[in-house]
């Protein structure tokens, strides 16, 4: 693409997007360009953050880190540059163990994750996947390892990345410095990450 389907608003415009760009400063160290190209229509912006707080809201034993390898795992199947390096730089932010970010593809077989995360993990992908794969097999394991409100919690985590992926890679929304590091510095190497449409 020459350029994103829509620009995201420019800081200093809106009193209202500032104050978002002061809690992503915050929480991500930047704040993402999607969030901007949303707030041309407000209700959508504040919908979307209001879906994400409660999503990302930690209740039971699915941790903030494993909610983001969750949504790198969706984003990657969904082929979203833009959502993949996001979602690693924030499993990096929120404490997620160097081993498993570096090994997050062979999460089946690394003594790096446990049962419960590959349960997680394969219900990610599968979900992600079009057509859906998941299946009798897929649900048994999660209801294995997972009671009913922490697989609500998992199957948030991939739905609201089912709706960014598709923002963001149908917008082109530029990549931030911030997530191009990341991306660089985390799956670069490994997975063969570039900017891809998301940079202009």
């Amino acid at each position: 693409m020459k350029q994103p389907l829509v620009l995201p608003k420019k800081e200093g415009e809106d009193k209202e997007l500032d104050e978002l760009v002061k809690f992503y400063n915050e929480t991500l160290g930047f704040c993402p360009n999607s969030v901007k190209t949303m707030h041309h229509r407000p209700r959508i912006a504040y919908a979307f953050i209001e879906m994400n707080k409660a999503v990302m809201e930690n209740k039971g034993r699915v941790t903030s880190a494993l909610k983001r390898l969750i949504g790198y795992i969706s984003s990657h199947a969904a082929g979203c540059r833009y959502c993949q390096a996001h979602t690693i730089r924030a499993a990096e932010r929120y404490g997620a163990e160097q081993e498993q970010i570096e090994n997050v593809w062979e999460y089946r077989t690394h003594p790096a994750f446990n049962e419960a995360e590959r349960a997680a993990l394969d219900l990610a992908l599968a979900a992600s996947n079009i057509p859906n794969g998941v299946n009798d097999e897929i649900s048994e394991r999660m209801r294995e390892h997972w009671n009913e409100g922490e697989i609500v919690e998992i199957l948030g985590v991939i739905a609201l990345f089912g709706y960014l992926n598709r923002w963001n890679d149908s917008m082109g929304t530029q990549i931030e410095d911030g997530a191009v590091e990341s991306g660089e510095q985390l799956l670069a190497e490994k997975d063969g990450w570039d900017t891809g449409k998301h940079s202009y």
